[in-house]
């Protein structure tokens, strides 16, 4: 299934980026369900991302953010696993999960305790992007097309 974003062009300046990523969600395959997780607004531009990872020890666990893509990586290692098990419920085999991330977007910090690794994320607009305030001049001047203001 494809989707036309067209008309979000007509009157959106820069969304493209935006209208690639829906598109790319819109097509994408089952999504994997492991390891289970959570996220969480914690403020304005604060969020905690958490994962159950039972049985997964801080050294086993790889987080690295990409440009805008938070990578989280898990694998046990074998030594670990031999043993003879009766029954075995809790999941330890290797894992990848891929979170899109806002612009201006970093990771603070990634905490593995009892089982949950949680991972601050933290929006952080610089100066250059928040909203500013344009004076409106008043008078007979001109501006040519290169920016340069003429007055009469």
């Amino acid at each position: 299934m494809t989707y036309d974003f067209t008309p979000l062009f007509r009157s959106a300046i820069g969304f493209d980026r935006l209208a690639t990523m829906a598109g790319n969600v819109a097509n994408a395959q089952a999504l994997p369900s492991y390891p289970p997780y959570n996220i969480e607004k914690t403020g304005e531009t604060n969020y905690v991302l958490t994962m159950a990872l039972a049985g997964f020890r801080p050294e086993d666990v790889d987080v690295v953010q990409e440009d805008n893509t938070l990578v989280v990586r898990g694998s046990v290692p074998e030594n670990s696993r031999d043993r003879e098990w009766l029954h075995r419920g809790i999941a330890t085999r290797a894992f990848e999960r891929r979170f899109v991330l806002a612009d201006h977007t970093q990771i603070d910090q990634a905490d593995l305790v009892n089982g949950l690794l949680s991972i601050m994320v933290r929006q952080v607009v610089p100066e250059a992007a928040r909203p500013r305030r344009i004076p409106v001049r008043s008078g007979a001047g001109q501006i040519s097309p290169s920016g340069t203001v003429y007055t009469a």
